[in-house]
Parts: structure tokens; sequence; C-alpha cells
């Protein structure tokens, strides 16, 4: 898969402006910084200055790393190009949120008022949200989207099963928009419920698909 230098390079500066901050403020930053919150918005763990100022740099890299990687090593590399910009703002959108979270923990830390419970489910449910209007585009693979042995040997497994899966996606970015408004253990209790269809849902319904496909394969190889 072809990559865009000016999406690496866009990147790449995030992820240097996340550690330059990180290295700017490390002498100023307290000992002890707040680095998980509860329902409510408060804080819950404390973290010294390597956690609070490097955990999010170092997520941001790995995301950057790991999923510019992994189209290389892919033995069905070539079906990266039929999803590439789905894929491309993926990455972007990862990187990003890991940026805003390393943003909020240092606001936080250095005492600016930064509502948690509505930051932090509006990032995640946006990144469902993406997934979900993207999800109907990856084609089958052997490390993006929801890899089962049928839909890895059925592409009318595969192609039903994603295109679920983005729906599922994109409700459950909606329930998280809800969680950051409401934020209460009900609202918190459809997120989960959702997580778990899709954990254990997903998988069953890309069986069912396949069992009643003709064109299965039972030694399942790739197809683009």
């Amino acid at each position: 898969m072809r990559t865009n230098r000016r999406t690496e390079v866009f990147q790449l500066i995030i992820i240097l402006c996340m550690f330059a901050a990180s290295a700017v403020l490390w002498t100023r930053a307290p000992v002890r910084m707040p680095v998980h919150w509860n329902l409510a918005g408060e804080p819950d763990r404390y973290a010294g200055k390597v956690e609070g100022l490097l955990l999010m740099p170092f997520m941001a890299l790995l995301s950057y790393g790991l999923l510019l990687l992994l189209p290389r090593i892919d033995p069905n590399r070539i079906a990266y190009d039929a999803f590439a910009h789905a894929y491309q703002v993926i990455r972007v959108a990862l990187v990003a949120f890991f940026a805003a979270l390393h943003a909020m923990l240092l606001l936080v830390a250095f005492g600016y008022p930064v509502n948690v419970s509505l930051v932090v489910p509006l990032g995640i449910g946006i990144l469902f949200c993406l997934l979900g209007h993207f999800m109907g585009t990856f084609r089958p693979n052997w490390f993006v989207g929801v890899r089962t042995p049928w839909t890895l040997s059925s592409e009318t497994s595969w192609n039903k099963t994603h295109r679920l899966a983005g729906w599922l996606f994109m409700v459950t970015g909606f329930a998280m928009f809800l969680l950051a408004v409401l934020h209460n253990a009900w609202t918190l209790a459809i997120v989960l419920g959702l997580v778990a269809l899709m954990v254990i849902g997903l998988p069953v319904y890309s069986y069912f698909v396949w069992r009643d496909d003709p064109q299965r394969k039972t030694n399942p190889t790739m197809r683009t």
C-alpha cells in the first residue's frame, strides 16, 4: 500500500510535538499526575512523571509504527489498496486521539479545568463512528477488520459481517456521545452491552453467513 508523504509527515509532527511538550514541562510537572478518572470525571488513579508525561506520546508512536508496518507484512498486502484512504484516515485519527488525551493530561496536571467525563467519551465516540463509517470498505486481510475463520473463507461473510459491524460501531459511537452528556450507569451499561454484542455477535453472525454461502471455502486463502 502506498503512503502519502504529507500524511506521514503530519503524523510525525504531532508525535514530535507531544514528546517536545513533555520535555519542556518535565521539570515543572507535579510529581504525581492524575492518569485515570471515574465515570463522574473524578481522578481515581495517580502516576509519576514517566507515565503521566510519556505514556500517550509512546502510545501514539506505537500506533503510528504498527499501523504503518502491518500492510507491509500482510500476506494479502495488495488488499489494502482498496481501502487505502480509509486506512490513512483511521491512522491519523488514532494519533490525533492520543495527542488530545496527552493535551488533556497536561492541562489537568497543571490545574486547568477540563471536563474529562465529556472529553474522553466524545473522543472514543468519534473513533467508533469513523471506524463504522469505513468498516464496509475493508477488504479481506490478516490484520484489519472482523477476522474470523468464516469471514476469511467467504467473501459473502466478510462483506455482510463488515456492513453489520459498521452499523454497530456507529451506534456504539452515538451511545458514547450520550455517555459524554449523561455519564450515568445506565448509559454506560448500554455502551458495554453494545461492545459485548460486537465481540460475541459479529463472530456468530459471520459463521451463519459463511454456513449459508455455497461458495465458502473449507481451506481458507485470501481473496481481494
